[in-house]
């Protein structure tokens, strides 16, 4: 079981990154923390939620490389999460999305190679799977990079992994903070009455953080095995009084959220808890990797023709249980209000 003892979060200041610190400074291993990140507000905000000794923040920004080797001394294990991450700002502001979301990666690999470094883990979206918007398409290359950088390590004690996972329910900027402000207007705007997520807690995002930096060889993309929702019914669940009006959908937003394709399923194992899709790793066959990552992570190989989507998904939320949800992660007063 690999131990981390100093890790460093990019992007430490967001939603994921308040409670991957919160969980980590539980572990008594964990020497030294650090949390990199360009937003001096935030991390002053953040300062004074955590005061463990073990905490460290250092400004800086992951599209420049020599911060980032600085930032690194010493440390053994990196989680990236750093990333613009809005649909709409990334249609509007390509060339700056491309710079922080595939440069920064970039800039994340070569340095964690250069620095002694031993696990890193890079945040996915569900996004990355068939994207139709520059985020999602940002966030495959992203993917693409940290499973290719198994093929450079060399000698390096080294292992890149990946999880990719839907909405985290609550996040910043996410549907469920917009309905809450929005439900004393009477008024919910849907963008489209067929439209599914899959959902996510903050706590399960880093359940699966964890698991890739103990149990990864190298390479894979973590996809966990969740529930989806339909917006109708989060609408339902928040405003049951209110009235759902149909705006449409967004430049670059899907119907249904795909985490796995057909494509990707050739190469995609299931266990009890996960998808893991497997890496090709120059100079290995496709099924002598299948078949040591299987055994590694005791799955199987998915049945032919599966995908992963969140409009044919087999668990689904219901209204009920979306409300308690909301009431557990969100917001503790929200049940007694509606």
């Amino acid at each position: 079981m690999y131990e981390a003892q100093s890790i460093l979060i990019t992007g430490g200041t967001g939603s994921f990154g308040h409670k991957c610190v919160a969980r980590l400074l539980e572990q008594p291993q964990v020497k030294r923390l650090v949390v990199y990140s360009r937003d001096e507000l935030k991390q002053y905000e953040m300062a004074q939620r955590f005061t463990d000794k073990r905490l460290r923040f250092f400004i800086g920004d992951v599209r420049d490389a020599a911060r980032l080797r600085q930032a690194l001394d010493g440390v053994d294990t990196v989680i990236h999460a750093a990333a613009l991450k809005q649909v709409p700002t990334a249609e509007y502001n390509p060339f700056e999305c491309i710079k922080t979301n595939v440069l920064g990666a970039e800039n994340v690999i070569e340095s964690c190679l250069s620095s002694g470094v031993a696990r890193v883990v890079a945040l996915s979206t569900d996004k990355a799977a068939a994207p139709i918007n520059l985020y999602g398409a940002t966030k495959l290359c992203s993917d693409k990079l940290f499973v290719a950088a198994n093929n450079v390590r060399g000698a390096r004690d080294i292992r890149f992994s990946v999880v990719r996972y839907g909405n985290v329910m609550g996040s910043r900027g996410s549907v469920i903070p917009f309905f809450l402000e929005r439900r004393h207007s009477g008024v919910l705007p849907i963008t489209d009455e067929r439209m599914t997520r899959f959902n996510i807690t903050l706590n399960e995002g880093v359940d699966l953080v964890l698991h890739a930096l103990h149990h990864a060889l190298g390479g894979e993309i973590f996809v966990p095995r969740i529930p989806s929702y339909r917006i109708g019914d989060v609408a339902a669940a928040i405003g049951p009084q209110c009235r759902q009006e149909i705006v449409g959908i967004r430049p670059g937003e899907k119907i249904h959220e795909e985490m796995i394709t057909q494509t990707d399923a050739l190469q995609t194992i299931e266990t009890a808890k996960h998808y893991v899709i497997v890496p090709m790793l120059h100079g290995q066959s496709n099924a002598s990797l299948m078949k040591r990552y299987g055994e590694h992570h005791q799955g199987t190989p998915v049945p032919a023709g599966f995908c992963y989507n969140s409009g044919t998904n087999s668990q689904w939320l219901s209204v009920e249980q979306l409300r308690e949800l909301i009431a557990l992660h969100c917001d503790p007063a929200f049940k007694a209000s509606v």
